[in-house]
């Protein structure tokens, strides 16, 4: 059954409407207006946040010098945000949403497997955005002598909600024009701020940080993967959907990995030299990110400063709101997309409220949730990449909405390669929030028999003792063996598939 748009729909009904109504279905061809630089503006938004200054005080938690922070700060942004440029190339062959295109490694039914974790990848890290955001406001508006009690809580509540439903419902080119603005917004506000704090740096401090082992290095690296460009793997062709079909393949991984590592990279650096300069600052970020950066600035530059965080996160939060509603259409929800968009900005909202208001003790245990989740995703991403590298034609538009097509219902090598990689990679990975999420300790089962890390159930909280255990190698393998399995398990199928 094919689900694909009729001529006077899409492009036409978002310019009548305001409102993107294509959904799943295959982009028309009169619709791929989008250049393969036009990339640029929507990772670029979404990752030029002063949170991620806040990543230096994190790289250099794991024990490492500046030196070796800076080589896995440079290499961990970049490769991972190439990786979801990869993922970009299946955009522009199908013009379809990610989800839909991982029918082709998956098959039509069995997609709905990695469908479902990056449903709840994308809520998840979304939620904690808007979580990030509301927080933020309150912690700037006590260092302003304010009001910072439930009154504001429930204002940046609703103002983030509000923003990040709203543009989510708009769709793709509200979101695309919305990014362009944010993008000068957030990155001058971000200029200024550097260039504000820049007498904080003590480069004797800096220099006298001293070097971590092989497998602190490992750590950072797995951390930053995690943190930027793997985080957004699974929505990445959602963007270049929209794309010429005679874009370049490598120009849109140029982009898309331009776009999304400049901004982090410059500002992980610059969130290394501060944390290296004093180690109370660091410890004081790793507790309250925003907070703590935002005790270094004069008070004039405080609302500008939360309007920039607040922007970023949000920018953030509205491509993963937006994607995960592709997603939940993915899985056989039949509504429109806006609907879906707004169903899941509605989740969104009570998560923010829940954490905000209610729970005491539940942000600990919602991010060892998500952080598990991020070894299947990982190993999809492998799945997903050898899959694009082994194909030379577009997708068939058709085949990926019919179970009886080429694409199959379900590919059980891919499924098996994507059960059995997360099953390795849980057994190389520890739970960090091992008190406050002990339900999740059931993870790196793998360490002890291997040697490479000892369980200590210390009455103080239960702990890892070895040099391996918080390396999370398991991120790392289960990448790897996704990719490596794939390339070589299903090249006779690809072959097939594209005859």
């Amino acid at each position: 059954m094919s689900n694909t748009t009729t001529p006077a729909s899409g492009l036409e009904r978002t310019r009548r409407l305001g409102v993107e109504t294509t959904g799943i279905e295959i982009i028309e061809e009169s619709e791929r207006t989008a250049r393969p630089r036009d990339l640029f503006w929507p990772w670029f938004a979404a990752n030029v946040s002063v949170f991620g200054i806040s990543y230096g005080s994190f790289v250099l938690g794991f024990g490492i010098s500046f030196a070796q922070a800076l080589v896995v700060t440079v290499v961990g942004v970049v490769v991972s945000f190439a990786l979801c440029g990869v993922i970009a190339i299946a955009g522009k062959r199908g013009s379809a949403p990610t989800m839909i295109l991982s029918r082709a490694a998956f098959g039509v039914q069995g997609q709905k497997l990695p469908g479902v974790v990056s449903w709840l990848v994308s809520i998840g890290w979304e939620t904690f955005l808007a979580i990030l955001a509301v927080l933020a406001t309150a912690t700037i508006f006590d260092q302003l002598g304010w009001s910072a009690g439930t009154t504001t809580q429930v204002v940046a509540t609703v103002v983030v909600a509000a923003l990040i439903v709203s543009a989510s419902v708009a769709g793709y080119h509200v979101i695309m024009r919305m990014q362009s603005v944010l993008t000068w917004l957030t990155g001058i506000a971000t200029i200024v701020y550097v260039g504000l704090t820049l007498d904080e740096i003590d480069w004797s401090a800096v220099q006298a940080v001293p070097a971590g082992s092989t497998q602190q290095v490992v750590g950072a690296l797995v951390m930053l993967m995690t943190g930027f460009g793997l985080g957004w793997i699974n929505i990445a062709a959602d963007w270049s959907r929209y794309q010429h079909r005679d874009a370049r393949g490598s120009a849109i991984v140029g982009w898309n990995t331009f776009g999304g590592a400049v901004a982090p990279v410059l500002l992980v650096v610059f969130g290394l030299l501060l944390a290296a300069s004093s180690a109370d600052l660091s410890a004081s970020i790793v507790a309250d990110p925003i907070g703590t950066l935002g005790t270094l600035l004069p008070t004039w530059f405080l609302v500008p400063f939360l309007l920039t965080a607040i922007l970023a996160l949000v920018s953030g939060a509205v491509l993963g709101i937006y994607s995960s509603g592709l997603t939940l259409l993915s899985l056989g929800v039949r509504v429109p997309r806006p609907v879906a968009a707004f169903i899941d900005g509605v989740i969104l909202t009570c998560g923010t409220v829940w954490v905000v208001f209610f729970a005491e003790d539940f942000l600990g245990p919602f991010q060892s949730f998500l952080i598990t989740l991020g070894v299947p995703l990982a190993a999809w991403a492998g799945i997903m990449v050898a899959d694009i590298a082994l194909r030379r034609r577009d997708y068939d538009d058709e085949a990926l909405f019919d179970s009886g097509g080429r694409y199959g219902a379900v590919d059980w090598t891919s499924v098996a390669t994507m059960v059995g990689a997360s099953v390795v990679g849980w057994g190389l990975v520890v739970n960090n929030f091992a008190v406050d999420a002990a339900w999740n300790n059931w993870q790196g089962y793998f360490l002890g028999p291997l040697g490479l890390g000892t369980y200590v159930d210390d009455p103080a909280g239960p702990y890892w003792d070895g040099n391996w255990p918080y390396a999370n190698l398991g991120v790392l393998l289960a990448l790897v063996l996704g990719f490596a399995v794939t390339y070589v398990a299903r090249r006779g199928t690809v072959r097939r598939q594209e005859a």
